[in-house]
């Protein structure tokens, strides 16, 4: 069950309330900053640009990982090397067929996979190459999901400046009706804070948070092709286990 990360939580709120802060404590108003029109230009324009870059399927993958950031997928490298010992325990008391039961009850489709090949009877070569082929594949579609939260970060202070001129040109068109210059220059100079701020406080993070998840869940994929291999290979389970140990920190 997922838990939820508290530094990630605690992270976005207190960069947003430095933000806050250092506003009031230079006598604004928090009002002054929540600009309408500057959020759809930055973060309307934002979207945009990332989807004409990503395929839909990219795309829809990148906003469901953004979750992660919050609640990120347990990653616990100790059961699954203690998961492989048992079926290395099993193997050498049972043959390697006696594990076709835990492939057929497997969730993970690695495992299923991994273990399939195992109880077929796969030569050790063979078996990691398959199973690497898998990896590859994972971790290119997963990095090229996170990298729409990258490209974000890339767009959004652009944006920001494109509303900021935007918010410009309004006020230039209303020099003579003082009343709405206001307005417009706000939306100028809060639409390139959204853009910057979004980037640096929100977007790159993100993408930084979903990369650094990312390379654990290879981590995990890797012990588990090691230790299938060492089995296949008939190795001793303390040699295994010393082996899959140099995984963990």
């Amino acid at each position: 069950m997922a838990r939820v990360d508290l530094n990630s939580v605690a992270g976005i709120l207190l960069a947003l309330g430095a933000m806050i802060a250092g506003q009031v404590l230079e006598g604004g108003h928090l009002g002054s900053l929540l600009q309408l029109t500057a959020f759809v230009i930055v973060c309307g324009g934002t979207l945009g640009a990332v989807l004409v870059q990503s395929p839909m399927k990219v795309f829809l993958g990148g906003m469901k990982m953004g979750v992660w950031v919050f609640m990120p997928p347990l990653l616990l490298p100790q059961p699954l090397v203690r998961q492989i010992l048992d079926w290395s325990y099993i193997s050498r008391k049972e043959g390697l067929l006696a594990l076709e039961p835990y492939a057929e009850m497997a969730s993970d489709s690695l495992v299923k996979r991994g273990l399939q090949l195992v109880v077929d009877g796969s030569e050790p070569e063979k078996l990691r190459d398959a199973m690497e082929v898998e990896i590859i594949a994972f971790e290119a579609f997963q990095r090229q999901a996170a990298r729409i939260w990258e490209a974000a970060g890339g767009y959004a202070p652009t944006i920001g400046i494109l509303g900021a001129v935007l918010g410009l040109i309004h006020v230039m068109e209303n020099l003579a009706d003082p009343a709405k210059l206001g307005s417009g220059i706000a939306v100028a100079f809060v639409a390139t804070v959204y853009g910057v701020g979004f980037a640096n406080l929100i977007f790159l993070p993100i993408a930084n948070k979903l990369k650094a998840i990312i390379a654990q869940n290879v981590v995990m994929r890797e012990i588990l092709v090691d230790g299938l291999v060492a089995i296949v290979n008939g190795e001793n389970p303390r040699v295994i286990e010393a082996k899959l140990q140099g995984y963990i920190l």
